[in-house]
């Protein structure tokens, strides 16, 4: 039997259950505030943005998970870490931008931008993608996202690429430093209060 934080793959029979799991950790991301002020259908849209990310990693990518689905991880391997449009909309990005209405889709695009931007300026050559990592909130702190990212830094170590990952809670960046991750740089969405952090782990 797997101990409980040891990590295991996701299959698509737990997209659901999982995509509820992230919209409650990242309920108070400062990324989910800024796309959606207002808590309440903050809740009810996250899990509906979360289906997407989880569909499009099991596509193209590995979502880690642990036996009790206490917390996960969207990982994007070489060749496949830049988001493509088309690729979204394949796994039904179409129906995000009438959820998030008008406000919420320019600010998704917006912020978007400068993931982006960061993401090629900070990891141009071939890398891994922690795209997305979240726990339950009553398991922060046991060791959960401590064992995903062990996981993810030990598929980047036997290929000897890095691992990038951008976060915009800088809470966060204390603890992905712990792990090995260098904070490369920070970037301030322009007329917000958004800050984006890249970060990235590299072989020895």
């Amino acid at each position: 039997m797997q101990p409980p934080t040891e990590p295991t793959t996701l299959n698509a029979s737990q997209v659901n259950t999982a995509s509820q799991l992230l919209g409650r950790a990242f309920q108070d991301d400062p990324l989910m505030i800024y796309l959606t002020p207002n808590a309440s259908r903050r809740a009810r849209l996250l899990p509906s943005l979360f289906r997407v990310v989880l569909s499009y990693c099991l596509r193209y990518g590995v979502v880690y998970t642990t036996p009790d689905l206490a917390g996960v991880a969207c990982c994007l391997p070489p060749g496949q870490t830049s988001l493509t449009i088309g690729r979204l909309a394949l796994i039904s990005m179409r129906h995000i931008p009438g959820r998030l209405g008008p406000a919420g889709l320019w600010r998704f695009l917006y912020a978007s931008h400068y993931a982006d931007k960061i993401h090629n300026q900070t990891a141009p050559g071939t890398h891994w993608y922690l795209w997305v990592l979240g726990t339950e909130p009553h398991e922060q702190g046991h060791g959960v996202g401590g064992a995903f990212l062990q996981s993810v830094i030990q598929q980047a170590s036997i290929q000897h690429l890095p691992c990038y990952l951008e976060t915009e809670n800088p809470r966060n960046v204390g603890f992905y430093q712990h792990h090995g991750f260098r904070l490369i740089s920070e970037v301030i969405v322009k007329n917000s209060n958004l800050h984006v952090y890249a970060m990235l782990w590299e072989p020895a």
